[in-house]
């Protein structure tokens, strides 16, 4: 389960702030798919990265029963002086799971051949969200944060991306952002609309693909 209690978070942007979470008050339960939608801009992402424990929000507390991921498909933490490898060699150790099954899995997935052996720095974007979300499926969490990963590579990744997530989510629950509502609809049994920092929770999902797309007219 994840819980956020009076959770609030904002920034400056121009000459004004905005906010993120307005006193945010949920529950995300571990055997549910939950979609995470609203516009672009109202905080989804940031909203998964402070459930990670990447940002701290301003005020409020977010308790985690269990293991959860990095927002799945964000590449910022690698070091782009170590290769692949040894990037995901390190992560093994941080989260205390086998470092030859974890690389083993991860080279096979994101298909980067000999770059796998190469530095970060020279990988483009996509290949550190391969990288990225390769490592993320290759630890069996509790709770995982999805955010815009099928969007990546091409037709063939995309549907191996969304068979391993089909099987993670066998045992683990997600939160996931993603602009494919056809994604979101076959993945999710659960949907919550973000809007000007207030979180609005749908058990149809169906609903609330609607009332997103009427809030996008």
């Amino acid at each position: 389960m994840i819980r956020l209690k009076n959770v609030s978070m904002s920034f400056p942007l121009g000459y004004a702030r905005k906010v993120v979470a307005d006193n945010l008050t949920v529950e995300f339960p571990q055997d549910r798919c939950v979609a995470l939608l609203g516009r672009n801009g109202a905080g989804k992402s940031t909203l998964l990265r402070m459930i990670a424990g990447a940002i701290l929000p301003h005020s409020g507390q977010i308790d985690i029963d269990g293991t959860v991921s990095w927002p799945v498909g964000f590449a910022g933490s690698f070091h782009a002086d170590l290769t692949g490898a040894q990037n995901v060699r390190f992560i093994a150790r941080v989260y205390g799971v086998d470092t030859k099954q974890l690389i083993d899995f991860v080279e096979d997935f994101s298909e980067l051949g000999a770059h796998f052996y190469q530095p970060i720095r020279s990988y483009s974007s996509g290949m550190r969200a391969r990288l990225a979300f390769g490592a993320s499926m290759g630890i069996h969490f509790d709770h995982y944060l999805i955010d815009e990963v099928t969007s990546v590579g091409d037709a063939s990744f995309r549907r191996k991306s969304e068979a391993v997530i089909r099987d993670r989510l066998k045992n683990s629950g997600a939160v996931m952002v993603s602009h494919s509502l056809g994604l979101i609809a076959s993945l999710c049994n659960a949907a919550a609309i973000l809007e000007d920092g207030k979180l609005t929770w749908y058990e149809d999902v169906d609903r609330a693909i609607r009332v997103h797309r009427m809030m996008l007219r």
